[in-house]
């Protein structure tokens, strides 16, 4: 091993790390929110991935379907509920959201799929499809329960995981895909060439770091989350819906998945089980933090990326078993300084 060798893997690794890291974020936020360790983040890489692969070679995509399906299930679910406790004032906004707007994307997909469509628009069309999967799945398989100890969710999380990889093999297919990079180029630093893509991969991931910052810092419903995570009780009592909340939360990790599904998809073949091991891998990252503190799960997840491709390096087959068992040291250290809590806080 060279400089030269040195620096090509930490390219690969500092992007890899980039895309860790806003999956660790996902997990930390939707744990310190709703107390679920969101084993199906890994779920929406694949969707994001899948989704936009098809677009891009003008084919329709199974999300599509699928979000009218899971969309009408949801609606079904309101409705229900609102028949049993005699309380129709929402049910419009259910409506909207759950069927209305499943119904407008699918009647625009066949305008939008196109190999001649721009990859931009194609993004943004991916993303509104995915997006709102997010949402329904925390108000079919999470609020229901949402009062439940941290092992409940966390069997709940397992066979979500398990329902979404089937889904994933029903509407996209068992066959592998990539889709063109966002930038072409490539850029001279030194002795190694950097592509634009990973710049552009990076950029990506330090403008929405950035815009979580500003949203959990100045908008009303970033405090509320903030709140809700701090104590759940308490901000119920003055107002904060922890349903609102648990919704929003889920809204956001999907938006992360999928967007970190689209970045990493140029460089990796994605199947329709890819993600669960890229999201376990941010899992890993977001146990450096203890599941509640996002710089360092961010700096863990950087940490991951930079092992992996080394290791990819020095032991290729057995990279996935370093990076995992890393978890063990981990939990070791962290376990020296962790206090009992408290499960309701």
């Amino acid at each position: 091993m060279d400089t030269t060798i040195v620096l090509i893997l930490l390219q690969d690794g500092v992007m890899n790390g980039a895309i860790y890291a806003l999956l660790g974020l996902a997990l930390v936020l939707v744990f310190v929110v709703t107390r679920v360790i969101f084993i199906p983040q890994g779920e929406f890489v694949a969707f994001g991935a899948l989704t936009l692969a098809f677009m891009v070679n003008g084919r329709m995509p199974g999300t599509v379907n699928l979000l009218l399906i899971i969309g009408a299930l949801v609606f079904a679910v309101e409705c229900l509920s609102a028949a049993r406790s005699r309380n129709w004032s929402g049910i419009g906004k259910t409506f909207a959201w759950t069927l209305l707007l499943p119904l407008v994307l699918y009647f625009l997909a066949p305008y939008v799929v196109s190999t001649d469509t721009s990859l931009w628009i194609n993004v943004l069309f991916s993303l509104a499809l995915v997006i709102p999967l997010g949402p329904m799945l925390y108000r079919l398989a999470y609020q229901p329960v949402a009062e439940a100890s941290v092992l409940v969710l966390l069997i709940i999380s397992v066979a979500v995981h398990f329902a979404l990889t089937g889904l994933a093999l029903v509407f996209f297919g068992a066959e592998g895909w990539r889709t063109p990079p966002f930038m072409e180029g490539e850029i001279q630093m030194g002795p190694v060439s950097w592509s634009a893509q990973t710049f552009f991969v990076l950029g990506t991931c330090l403008v929405l770091i950035l815009g979580l910052w500003i949203f959990f810092g100045r908008t009303l419903y970033g405090r509320a989350l903030r709140a809700t995570a701090v104590n759940r009780r308490g901000a119920r009592l003055v107002g904060i819906s922890t349903n609102m909340s648990g919704s929003l939360t889920f809204t956001l990790a999907a938006a992360i998945g999928a967007l970190s599904g689209m970045l990493i998809a140029p460089v990796t073949t994605v199947y329709y089980d890819t993600g669960f091991l890229i999201g376990l891998k941010g899992f890993v990252a977001a146990i450096f933090g203890g599941l509640v503190s996002y710089p360092i799960a961010a700096g863990g997840a950087l940490f991951v990326g930079i092992l992996e491709a080394f290791s990819s390096f020095w032991a290729s087959a057995y990279k996935e078993v370093i990076v995992f068992t890393l978890i063990i040291p981990v939990l070791l250290w962290r376990s020296f300084g962790s206090h009992h809590i408290e499960d309701e806080e």
